[in-house]
């Protein structure tokens, strides 16, 4: 685990932490050519495949169940298969200026629903088959996890330092 979960978190600085993820992801990325982009060790995914699993992530996965989470009553959300997704995705939306900009238009829509989120929610349950039932701060503490670990993946497929 990551120092940044260590602690239990605040909503404010878990909110923060996912603010932050798309400037750290741009200066993580910056001046990289486009062939190191596309670079991978045979099995794993290349950056550029990393940054549209974290785009599409975004807006299929993360935002979906938080969505769900403050709107329903312990709903049970749909496992999400990250294999068929990478086997299947549409490549047209790959520039890395789109990756970017899509990434961070979908995370300032999650993150506006929590800033504007009664703190009461933050207890809210929701359950996944391969989970088990957790509560809203945990998905969160999970979210922000979610991208750390994508973020440490680039930088050591690029041989970069994570951006703080």
């Amino acid at each position: 685990m990551s120092e940044i979960l260590r602690a239990r978190l605040t909503a404010g600085a878990l909110t923060a932490a996912l603010e932050a993820t798309p400037d750290r992801l741009a200066r993580l990325v910056e001046g990289i050519e486009a062939a190191a982009l596309d670079a991978a060790p045979p099995g794993e995914w290349s950056t550029r495949t990393v940054m549209a699993h974290l785009r599409d992530d975004e807006f299929m996965v993360m935002r979906l169940r938080l969505e769900r989470m403050v709107a329903e009553q312990s709903p049970v959300l749909t496992p999400f298969d990250e294999q068929a997704w990478a086997a299947s995705r549409w490549l047209d939306r790959d520039e890395r200026a789109q990756l970017l900009e899509d990434f961070r238009l979908q995370r300032d829509a999650a993150t506006a629903i929590l800033r504007r989120m009664p703190p009461g929610h933050w207890q809210r349950l929701g359950s996944q088959p391969e989970i088990g039932t957790f509560d809203l701060q945990w998905w969160v503490e999970h979210w922000v996890e979610h991208d750390v670990n994508h973020l440490e993946q680039i930088a050591a497929l690029l041989g970069r330092p994570v951006p703080a």
